[in-house]
């Protein structure tokens, strides 16, 4: 079987498997979300934080309830670091640098998971597992949270409370992400994937020197890394690593495990504003960015237009033989869209326009199909964009599922869709403006080199993690800006979506008249494709132009 053949099967396994779950596992999520009652396991958590489970919050205190957890979990998790010496399964290893310290803890709480150090050296198994752990699953929750909280003020109408922050934390964990990751950490036990608490094992080279081989707990957190699109490897190659990754089936889990969440959220949407065309309406838009890229960048692999990869035949460098180009394109499209950051390839060594592809991805907004439960409301406000738009455009009145867009809501869209840009133009803009920073920091000159610095803003600012590698982040400026990048990237857009969520679920609920724009079709699909295609398109075309258009066609 060639590997394009063993290519387009996998693509094909992946996609049945998806549909298979789309409905049934959408349901669930909705039922999790609008389930009345609480787990007894539940209520002992609201009892030791003395929350009442029954009480419902504006957005205003939703968004502190968030913000004070997600600080705490900041300051917890870079105390556990600076104390790694002190602590039990440290395995020798010293206390995390402060800098370093300071930016992993930003990176695993905003969900992120971008790592500037190299964790078989770094890390002791307890603060992998106590820390970052912990925050995989914590983070994921915190994401889809968010996306029910504006699902809910699509879905209500009359009132000033949008859900309970810690309701929604707990259930996100308890019912969703830990049961699916402890199903899937024994799959991958059972496949190869090691679970020790063992620094490593000695082993004899066929030169006859020694060495040791890195050993983790690896397949629990290879399980929510993916789950939770977090993307963190407990190895630095990541999901490259055979002990994080070891055949192609567990490439296809992995994949598939970092894709089920989003798609089927939209189903989500769908069944909690109680009309399912709704939800098919986004998935459709997802859907074919996601395969138009993945297709963009399979065909950018195997027609390279470099001397060196064309006597090839291909661009193998930076791939796994285990997965070949098929399977790499289709790991780092769909991990790219869906602010994992996890990878089973090097980026950096992509083609200028496979890299491109990787890097426009993330420049979308990561809404193909999007990160946990960030993908859902990224592309909800895409759309409240998109039918804004079109009331100017046609005339029509700018309303989505029976709530009216005013000023007040497009301001709200408005900051959550541009947060992301300035971030990431002003980020890349002031490191390269330094160039004491880049002449140590950059390994590549030219078109690459700004590639690979647009790259890195373009991951933190939206919570992806992934980079290319040829830009050395251990600086101060760099561990500090690219921090900065990931808090406010991550903050700024989730306090614009509860506030646009409790505009509107304050609201009445207009019944759809002559002119109503219908949201629940393919011109509609349309038009929210044509948004978020536009709106990367004219902010980050001249980055792109210098950056990846340039070396692709050099």
């Amino acid at each position: 079987m060639s590997s394009t053949t063993a290519g387009l099967v996998q693509l094909g396994v992946l996609l049945l498997l998806l549909a298979a779950v789309y409905v049934p596992f959408g349901n669930y999520l909705a039922a999790v979300y609008a389930d009345g009652r609480h787990w007894r396991v539940e209520r002992a958590l609201y009892r030791l934080v003395r929350v009442d489970p029954d009480s419902e919050q504006r957005w205003t205190g939703y968004a502190a309830a968030l913000l004070a957890f997600s600080f705490l979990s900041v300051v917890l998790l870079y105390l556990l670091q600076r104390l790694q010496g002190r602590l039990p399964l440290s395995l020798d290893r010293g206390p995390v640098e402060a800098g370093i310290a300071f930016n992993t803890a930003i990176s695993f709480v905003t969900n992120t998971d971008w790592q500037s150090y190299v964790p078989e050296t770094v890390m002791g198994h307890l603060v992998q597992m106590a820390g970052l752990t912990v925050q995989n699953f914590v983070s994921a929750a915190v994401g889809m949270a968010v996306a029910v909280a504006l699902v809910r003020g699509f879905a209500r109408a009359s009132t000033d409370r949008i859900g309970n922050f810690w309701v929604d934390l707990v259930r996100g964990t308890t019912r969703v992400l830990l049961p699916i990751s402890f199903v899937a950490a024994i799959v991958l036990v059972a496949l190869g994937v090691p679970m020790s608490l063992h620094a490593g094992v000695a082993v004899t080279g066929v030169d006859g020197h020694s060495s040791t081989i890195a050993l983790a707990p690896a397949a629990s957190q290879e399980a929510i890394k993916e789950l939770g699109t977090n993307g963190g490897g407990i190895f630095n190659a990541n999901s490259a690593h055979p002990f994080e990754n070891p055949t192609a089936l567990t490439n296809l889990i992995e994949i598939f495990l970092l894709l089920v969440i989003p798609v089927c959220l939209t189903r989500t949407f769908g069944v909690m504003v109680r009309d399912r065309r709704q939800g098919h309406v986004l998935l459709a838009v997802m859907g074919v960015l996601w395969g138009s890229l993945v297709a963009v960048a399979w065909w950018a692999e195997t027609h390279p237009n470099g001397p060196a990869t064309r006597a090839a035949g291909a661009a193998l460098e930076g791939k796994e033989v285990r997965f070949g180009i098929p399977s790499s394109v289709l790991f780092a499209v769909s991990t790219t869209g869906t602010s994992t950051g996890a990878v089973n390839s090097m980026h950096d060594s992509y083609t200028g326009l496979g890299g491109g592809v990787g890097l426009l991805n993330i420049l979308l907004g990561e809404v193909a199909p999007g990160g946990v439960g960030a993908g859902l409301y990224g592309i909800l406000v895409l759309a409240v964009i998109a039918v804004f738009l079109a009331g100017l455009m046609v005339g029509r009145t700018p309303e989505y599922l029976g709530k009216k867009l005013g000023r007040t809501e497009v301001t709200f869209a408005a900051i959550s869709i541009l947060a992301m840009p300035t971030l990431v133009l002003l980020g890349a803009a002031a490191a390269l403006a330094q160039p004491g920073e880049l002449d140590t920091a950059l390994a590549n000159t030219g078109a690459h080199g700004l590639s690979e610095v647009l790259y890195a803003y373009a991951s933190t600012a939206n919570n992806n993690g992934s980079a290319f590698a040829g830009l050395t982040v251990t600086s101060p400026f760099f561990q500090t800006s690219l921090g900065l990048a990931m808090l406010f990237g991550r903050f700024v857009p989730i306090l614009a979506v509860l506030a646009l969520a409790g505009s509107l679920a304050a609201q009445k609920r207009a019944e759809p008249g002559a002119g109503t724009l219908p949201t629940h079709g393919v011109l509609f699909g349309v038009l929210v494709w044509g948004t978020v295609v536009l709106v990367a398109a004219l902010t980050f075309f001249p980055a792109l132009a210098l950056g990846p258009i340039a070396e692709a066609l050099a």
